[in-house]
């Protein structure tokens, strides 16, 4: 598998993935999130003083799930990789528009500029495993 079937398997198994981080406690925690490609990099929109945020400030390490579903065939796809925050002006203003399939502005009504709490973790994947079938129809991996 390579990057671009990569990206491909996530948009055709569903838009929402479920993001494991670690914080400084070594505790585990998951959400769901909307996450969106950007060349080589898996984009989510967080707050700056969320869980997501300072567990990645303790440790970069993060792990992305798409869930099984039926309309994917029962296909389910995991990328690892590692994290970055980014609440710099510039970094909004370029993922506003063209990145997200979605408005933030729903999340964030004053735009890039004027929503301070708002900022992106970047995801550099460096490894993924597609399970076909829950894994009973074989398994792809992309490694970078």
């Amino acid at each position: 598998m390579d990057l671009q079937e990569l990206k491909d398997h996530g948009t055709r198994i569903g838009m929402w993935a479920h993001l494991a981080t670690v914080g400084a406690d070594g505790a585990p925690d998951v959400v769901p999130v909307h996450p969106c490609w950007e060349d080589e990099t898996l984009w989510v929109m967080i707050g700056t003083d969320s869980v997501k945020a300072r567990n990645v400030a303790a440790n970069d390490a993060v792990a992305l799930h798409w869930q099984v579903g039926d309309s994917s065939g029962f296909d389910s796809l995991l990328v690892w990789g590692t994290a970055t925050v980014h609440d710099d002006l510039e970094t909004k203003q370029r993922l506003w528009t063209g990145v997200f399939d979605y408005d933030l502005s729903g999340f964030a009504p004053g735009g890039p500029d004027a929503s301070p709490g708002t900022a992106f973790l970047a995801v550099h994947p460096t490894r993924a495993t597609l399970l076909r079938n829950m894994g009973t129809g074989g398994r792809e991996t992309w490694t970078k």
